[in-house]
Formats: structure tokens, sequence, C-alpha cells
């Protein structure tokens, strides 16, 4: 740690030619550790920081001013000399998150401003002096700087110490595989094995949904397709220059299988869309944070508004049929919603290995789903692992589609189980008394609600799965 007198400098441009060198032994920093998961398909130059628990607002905030005074000082001083090189590498902090247990924020960062991010000691920049005995000699590139050592000038010194780590921010991908039957519905409606008798029928209260939002956290949603019934709105577009329609088809096909009328679990919850990731399927972790951190805020203000109103409001669930490379910061992120009253399930992925190595499958608050097959097996491609605590169908399943309002699909993957849970979750929440009712009590936790999930399960109703794998395939309860 540096000399106490030394805490906070400032970059100038060197206009003498005497100084010393500027590390040493007695100026070496401890820097906030860089997690990347073996599994990520990282993003160059973007990176996720995560402030300690223990950081106050006020720090947080000047950390935010500083790190955005040395950004503006690196791109006056570098895009002048380097013919706008610097100017797609150094673009700064893009979002912010604000969750109870998850301070943050991710950007864009070059070497030099990630080191000062890592360092935690915070940086500002000042006007300098003009006296080159109070500067030390550094190097970025071919551009010479000197540091002026703020001891020597009226700021008072602080030492913050907020970063708790940096993650480097990747890419994730929609969860899908592919082909043919609509048989899901059926399954979670029945303890024993699908017959010719059971195959097509699924037994269900048919207020299922009422009163319930789900957030499908996607690529977006078909709104005006005709399985929704004119229930699903768009919410939000999280990726920079995108459009409000979902391009790709997963989305849709999520939503469908949780709440469409005729291929939905839920077929009277209100369908939410919010896009974090792209026409291609694909999409940055940054974004899907900032999504998972929209629906929590919009799920809080959906709870006011409706007590407000004297409304009826049994709760949200979301459902993201995506992942990535293991991320610390997107479990948080998740587990931070599910904290503020937000129902999740997140599918297992689909590279039949241990799920506890992916995100959000490893978020240990969100129920996490696995794939079954027609014919009661682990679908080959589901991953495994403790990290699963249910199965659900998720091989050749038809759900609504883009292209038109009537259109259809039929593919295969833990997306496609995932939100069988996610409707699950707001079948049950729909089943709550209304809150002007003599039968009425608290609403379901989400703990509560997983607790019930995962109890309610058929046990041992699969075949092919690993010995450290629960063996629960979900079910419904219809009585």
């Amino acid at each position: 740690m540096v000399s106490k007198k030394f805490f906070l400098i400032t970059f100038v441009l060197a206009t003498t030619s005497y100084a010393i060198p500027f590390h040493s032994k007695s100026n070496v920093k401890q820097l906030a550790p860089i997690l990347t998961s073996l599994e990520a398909d990282v993003i160059a130059d973007q990176y996720l920081v995560v402030f300690k628990n223990t950081a106050k607002d006020s720090h947080i905030n000047y950390h935010h001013e500083c790190i955005n005074n040395a950004i503006d000082f690196e791109k006056d001083m570098f895009v002048k000399r380097s013919g706008g090189y610097m100017q797609e590498l150094v673009s700064g902090i893009r979002y912010t998150y604000n969750f109870k247990n998850l301070k943050g924020y991710a950007g864009r960062f070059s070497e030099e401003v990630l080191r000062k991010i890592r360092e935690s000691d915070e940086v500002i920049v000042i006007p300098f002096l003009g006296n080159g005995d109070l500067s030390w000699h550094i190097s970025f590139g071919v551009n010479q700087y000197y540091v002026a050592l703020l001891s020597r000038v009226s700021y008072k010194s602080r030492e913050l110490n907020t970063v708790a780590y940096v993650e480097r921010d990747q890419t994730v991908y929609a969860s899908e595989l592919q082909k043919n039957a609509p048989w899901g519905l059926s399954r979670i409606s029945h303890r024993a094995h699908l017959t010719f008798g059971t195959f097509n029928k699924y037994p269900y209260h048919e207020t299922a949904g009422t009163d319930v939002t789900v957030y499908i956290i996607d690529t977006g949603v078909n709104i005006n397709h005709t399985d929704f019934e004119n229930r699903a709105v768009w919410g939000a577009t999280i990726p920079d220059g995108d459009e409000d329609v979902d391009g790709n088809g997963h989305g849709t096909h999520v939503a469908g299988t949780v709440a469409g009328k005729r291929y939905g679990v839920s077929k009277k919850a209100k369908i939410v869309a919010v896009k974090v990731l792209r026409s291609n399927g694909s999409g940055t972790m940054s974004d899907v944070i900032k999504g998972v951190e929209w629906a929590a805020e919009a799920h809080l203000e959906d709870v006011e508004k409706a007590k407000k109103e004297g409304k009826t409001h049994k709760g949200s669930a979301a459902n993201m049929s995506l992942g990535g490379g293991r991320s610390r910061t997107l479990d948080a992120a998740v587990n931070g919603a599910v904290d503020a009253g937000i129902h999740f399930a997140v599918a297992a992925g689909n590279d039949n290995r241990d799920a506890c190595d992916y995100s959000p499958a490893a978020a240990e608050k969100a129920v996490t789903v696995g794939a079954s097959t027609i014919e009661d097996e682990r679908a080959w491609f589901s991953n495994y692992g403790s990290c699963v605590d249910v199965f659900a169908p998720g091989k050749d399943i038809t759900s609504a589609w883009i292209g038109s309002k009537f259109a259809t699909n039929t593919i295969s993957g833990t997306s496609m189980a995932s939100p069988h849970v996610a409707g699950l979750l707001a079948y049950f929440l729909s089943l709550q008394a209304d809150s002007t009712s003599d039968f009425y009590v608290d609403p379901l936790s989400p703990k509560e609600l997983k607790d019930k999930v995962i109890l309610l399960s058929t046990k041992d109703a699969l075949d092919k799965i690993p010995s450290n794998t629960p063996n629960k395939l979900v079910y419904n309860d219809y009585q």
C-alpha cells in the first residue's frame, strides 16, 4: 500500500525532462481480483465491477466521479495523439447496478483505467501545479505523463477500498436445440408416465395465472400473437440500438409455454417482454444483468401501484432461458431480484455438463431446471448436478413463434423446460386467496414457493439421472 501521504494522484502531460521511476515496492497496491469463468466467451475490454457490501453510497459516488474523470482525461489526451484509436477502446461506464445485495457497474475500459478501478484507492484529475520536482515519470504507450503528488496540495486523502472484484463481461446465449410435439403440459399434470389416455390432457385450475405478472428475460416476445390474447406487453429493450421486436423467436416460444392460451401453463398471466438478447440469440452479460434489474424495479413499482389503487397483485415470476459461463455477478443479480420478491426459473443449460459451472443456473435462490423427455428420461443435452433443482419437459416442445400472429414452432432445450416451471410458479401464485378474501394469508415468499415446487415434484420419475442430481419432475398438484 502506498505511504499515506500519497493516496490521491493526477495525470498531467510531461513538459520537463527530470523525474524518478514511478514503480517501487513501497508503491505496490493490492488489486481487486479479476474473475473469469473457464466456460465464458469473454468480450474484450468489457468488465463488470462490483463494490464491497460495506461500501457507503458516498464512497461509491466518489469512486464513480474519479473513474469518470480518469476516463475523460484519457480520452482528451490519448485520442488526440492516436488518430481516434482510443475512441473505440475507451467508452466508459455503460450501466450502473443497484440491487440490495449487488452494487456496481459495467463498461468498456482501457488497461490503465481498469488498473485504477482495481486499485480501489480513488484517483482524481486536478490541474498540474507546474513544478517538475513534484512529479513521477510514467509512460503509457507512446505518450509520457507526470504524476503530481497530492500530498503537496490541499486535497484531503481518502482510502476507500470500495471494489470487491472485477469480472470480465461475456457473451450469453439462448439455450435451445430442435424439433416436434406438445406433450409437456400433460406431463406436469400427471404423476404417472403418460399413456394414450393422458398424453394430450392437461388438467388445471381455470384461474391459472390470474393477477400474476411474468417477466420474459430473453430475445423479446411477439406480443401480437393470438396465443397471448392481448395479455403480453413490451417492457424494455436493453441492447443499444435494438428494436422492440423479437427477431429470433426464442423469447416468444418461452412466453407461449409460460402463459399462452393453447401452449401455456398459466393461461391468464400477464407477460412482460424484457429484451436482453439480440436477434441472433446472443447478448452480453452486462445487458442481461441490467434486464434483471429492470424487472426487479418494475415488480416493486407494480406492487406499490396495486396497493395505492386497491387492486389485486398476487406476485411476479420471471424466466431466464439463457446462460453463459459461471458469473458471480449475474448470480448475485438474480438472487437480488429474488430478494426483491420475484420468483425466478432459470435453465440449467444444454452442454450435458455440471450446471454449477454456468450462470444463472448456479444462482441458488432461483429454481434451476433441467430438461426431460416424453419417455421420462433426462434429455441427453441437459446439464445436471447439485445445482439442478427439478426437471421439466424440454424436448420437442411446441409453442408460439414469430413471423405471424399464428406462427408455431417445435424445438428442444432446457430453455423449453424452464418456462414450464416459470408458468408453474405463476400458477401457484394465482391460487393464493385475494387480499380481500376471508381466507387471505401472507403471499408465499420465493423461498417458500421454491420449496413447494420441489416438495410437490414427482420423485424418481426419470431415468438416466446422474447420482449427484435430484431426480424430481415438476407437478402442478391439480386436485
